[in-house]
């Protein structure tokens, strides 16, 4: 490796954007048959953990800009994965929360983690010490 500064192969930037588009990739033919993207994924993800959620709680979790995450949500409506509805306690929030359908996709979306660290064929250890560099670099950003 060169002392040059400015070097594509020693760029932070670089290597996290490669990471991310083919980590991303690899999601791609196991979310298809479920018809979800994986930002929707990821939606489903917070939801089957914490529904039911409002927009703003999914937002942060998520740490997407609410114009981001509505489209996101109005399609996972419309194949009937989950519901947007009004919170009774506070007209300005909506509440979101999963069909039977969506909980049921749950037990398919279980095959995804395993099969996604065999594609990689990285030992768990690593994966999770990469993961805890991440949320690391992460939260210095913020």
């Amino acid at each position: 490796m060169s002392d040059d500064p400015l070097e594509l192969e020693r760029q932070v930037c670089f290597a996290l954007a490669v990471a991310s588009r083919s980590v991303i990739g690899l999601y791609r033919p196991l979310l298809e048959p479920m018809n979800l993207t994986h930002p929707q994924y990821l939606v489903m993800l917070a939801l089957w953990q914490h529904a039911p959620l409002s927009v703003r709680d999914i937002s942060r979790l998520l740490q997407l800009d609410p114009g981001t995450l509505s489209p996101l949500l109005k399609r996972l409506e419309a194949v009937g994965y989950l519901t947007r509805k009004r919170d009774p306690t506070d007209e300005r929030s909506l509440a979101v929360d999963l069909t039977d359908q969506g909980r049921a996709l749950r037990a398919e979306a279980e095959k995804i983690p395993p099969a996604i660290v065999a594609r990689l064929g990285m030992p768990i250890s690593e994966l999770e010490s990469l993961h805890a560099a991440l949320t690391r670099v992460i939260a210095a950003t913020h």
